[in-house]
């Protein structure tokens, strides 16, 4: 490689193939690693939101190793992300199976599961939070009319309650997208190696699990991959439908960062407490790959 550079011509394609990629590593630079880096500083010391800032040797990490909440609120961002993300990726498999086919109106019913997704988090949030209100929502009267309750249901009065429907919001937000992700996958599967399984004895369950799973590897890597950092990251759907409660028994990671930056206003903690957080979803992320990775001559 270097003896190619030193060729003629070889230094102006070398400094051609950096013009190329320059604004992209400009742009990753400036708003990616600069802002990672200024927040270690800002970790390092004791930041209020206003008055001067001073040096205090990192302590905000020690801080984060004997601080309740923080242990709490990635506990419950665990569980919230172990038990959102297979209801999720089953729900968006079976709508993709659903949408592969070539029955009249499945242009409408691919439709109809993607528009949620082109609201916006918050919006939806805010949406749902109407919605499951017990005296001008429409859930309510929907289970009275059916015979089910007699009274307001009380969807926020205990985590789990709050928990299921923050993740209701979730799937039906986020279903669709996910769909169309597997949809792609599926579609890109050659339909001579599906007849070829056929042709050579394999039923629906064995061509889907023999074939049509080992083909998707990767979109499903994919799949699952948003699906866990998106969950390690929430926020909007807690802030707007639960405020973190009952008890805070429904705050997260993300939800705790904000409280300490812009209501306690330890911007140096907050800092801290965003590190911790990237390094976690760097750790879970890469055992996902390497779960999930195509093994080279298997």
């Amino acid at each position: 490689m270097t003896a190619r550079v030193f060729q003629p011509g070889g230094v102006s394609q070398a400094l051609a193939g950096w013009a190329w990629v320059a604004p992209s590593l400009t742009l990753v630079g400036v708003f990616f690693f600069w802002p990672l880096a200024y927040a270690v500083w800002i970790s390092g010391h004791a930041w209020p939101l206003f008055g001067r800032a001073r040096w205090n040797d990192w302590a905000n990490y020690r801080a984060l190793l004997d601080d309740e909440m923080f242990w709490r609120a990635l506990g419950f961002t665990v569980r919230y992300t172990a038990a959102l993300t297979p209801v999720l990726f089953a729900v968006a498999f079976l709508l993709a199976l659903l949408a592969n086919t070539e029955r009249r109106g499945v242009e409408v019913f691919r439709t109809i599961w993607f528009l949620p997704t082109a609201i916006g988090l918050s919006t939806a949030s805010v949406l749902w939070a109407w919605m499951l209100n017990g005296d001008v929502g429409i859930f309510t009267p929907l289970m009275r009319g059916l015979g089910l309750v007699s009274g307001p249901i009380p969807y926020l009065d205990n985590a789990m309650n709050a928990l299921v429907a923050a993740s209701s919001m979730v799937i039906w937000k986020t279903a669709g997208f996910n769909m169309v992700l597997l949809l792609v996958g599926l579609q890109s599967i050659p339909r001579d190696v599906v007849e070829a399984a056929r042709i050579d004895g394999a039923g629906p369950a064995q061509t889907f699990l023999y074939v049509t799973l080992p083909l998707m590897k990767r979109t499903i890597l994919l799949a699952l991959s948003l699906s866990v950092i998106g969950s390690l990251l929430a926020f909007e759907q807690f802030y707007v439908i639960t405020r973190g409660g009952p008890q805070n028994a429904t705050m997260t990671l993300v939800y705790w960062i904000f409280h300490s930056a812009f209501v306690s206003f330890r911007i140096g903690y907050a800092s801290a407490l965003s590190i911790a957080l990237l390094v976690i979803v760097l750790t879970i992320t890469a055992l996902q790959f390497v779960l999930l990775r195509e093994r080279r001559g298997a």
